[in-house]
């Protein structure tokens, strides 16, 4: 924070009593291209994320700094006059939700300078617009005493991303963000947006997350042509079945169904969304009995999914993941969309150096990538400091 102070002060000096906010990173434990299938996520908010110090202005003005584009200049905007911009680049995030905050209502009486700093892995997949959104949103309720709470706040942060910035997200990471609570996951269905909070209880185990450093350049169309594929073998079940989504369907339903899908792919694809919503739920009971292990096995067959079923892991992500197991993870997985990105396993304590290592070096051996390790913290929600 003190660093993000001095940087907002090089570049907008120090006049004025400035304010510091923190929104986190995000990781999904469990369930995987479940959410728009009408199944349940279970993502918990981490203690890396994105910082923000900001000052009223007594104009219209909007200024944006980030420390992570040091080559970039202050970029500015006119509160009255908030559009996407190409040559903005990132700063069409703050500026999206501040347009859509005003969009909603919710006036903004003056404009401001920021600084933002984020110590998020760039592109890991750990979702770094939505954690600059949620800090975003923070600022702009506490500077302007906005009377707004945090699932709206969610809910406009995806509008943005959607709208503003032209990209089809769901909601999970804007709700990971804005409604994480330290030492807990958060079990969501993205479509009712009903969640309950599960403790996570690592006495002798840490998270380890380890990003492939691979460019996910498949996952957006492939995202698009699963996405399809679901909806095909949804609107086949829904000849015989009375249901809204593949999450209404519990594995015996759909095995005792499953022959409504004439095409062996699109068959696969659905069985990974029924069987991981039903692997999800089943996690969450193993956390709440104080289950590690059984919660270990359910990622492991997560991942499996994901890899045979779903078909969206690629070598980068499964050289890491089997690496992981072989190293004595207690449950290992990959995490995301896909085909790059992160993984997420749970490591012993006593064995998270040695672990770290071993799994570099087969990672290395095998892709000629150097593999990126976060020993990782279950965080809070975006906030005001």
């Amino acid at each position: 924070m003190e660093e993000v102070k001095k940087s907002f002060i090089e570049q907008f000096g120090a006049q004025g009593s400035l304010t510091s906010y923190f929104a986190p990173a995000r990781v999904n434990l469990i369930g995987e291209h479940t959410d728009y299938n009408g199944g349940h996520v279970f993502p918990c908010a981490l203690t890396l994320g994105t910082y923000a110090v900001a000052r009223k202005r007594e104009d219209r003005t909007i200024r944006f700094y980030s420390m992570n584009f040091e080559h970039s200049c202050i970029v500015e905007a006119q509160i009255d006059d908030l559009r996407f911009e190409e040559q903005h680049d990132w700063a069409n995030y703050p500026k999206g939700m501040a347009a859509i905050f005003q969009q909603a209502g919710y006036e903004m009486t003056s404009g401001f300078d920021v600084a933002f700093y984020g110590n998020i892995p760039n592109g890991a997949g750990l979702s770094s617009s939505a954690s600059i959104e949620m800090v975003t949103a923070a600022m702009l309720k506490d500077l302007f005493h906005l009377q707004i709470d945090q699932i709206e706040m969610v809910k406009l942060a995806q509008k943005a991303e959607n709208e503003f910035i032209g990209v089809n997200c769901g909601i999970m990471d804007q709700f990971a963000i804005g409604m994480g609570k330290k030492n807990h996951a958060i079990l969501l269905n993205c479509d009712s947006l009903a969640y309950q909070y599960t403790p996570i209880n690592l006495k002798k185990e840490k998270l380890i997350l380890a990003n492939t450093n691979k460019r996910r350049g498949l996952a957006n169309s492939k995202y698009n042509e699963r996405r399809q594929q679901c909806e095909a073998a949804l609107h086949s079940l829904q000849e015989q079945l009375d249901i809204k989504s593949l999450g209404d369907l519990n594995k015996e339903g759909f095995n005792a169904h499953k022959h409504l899908i004439p095409d062996k792919i699109v068959r696969k694809r659905a069985k990974h969304a029924v069987y991981e919503n039903n692997r999800t739920i089943e996690a969450v009971k193993k956390l709440n009995a104080g289950d590690i292990r059984g919660f270990g096995k359910l990622m492991n067959e997560s991942h499996i999914s994901l890899r045979d079923d779903y078909e969206v892991t690629g070598k980068e992500l499964d050289v890491l993941v089997e690496a992981a197991w072989n190293e004595g993870a207690i449950g290992s997985r990959m995490t995301g969309a896909g085909f790059g990105g992160c993984t997420i396993s749970i490591v012993p304590d006593d064995r998270v150096d040695s672990f770290i290592e071993a799994v570099g070096e087969t990672y290395n051996a095998e892709t000629g990538l150097e593999a990126e390790f976060y020993v990782v913290d279950i965080g809070g929600q975006a906030k005001k400091l």
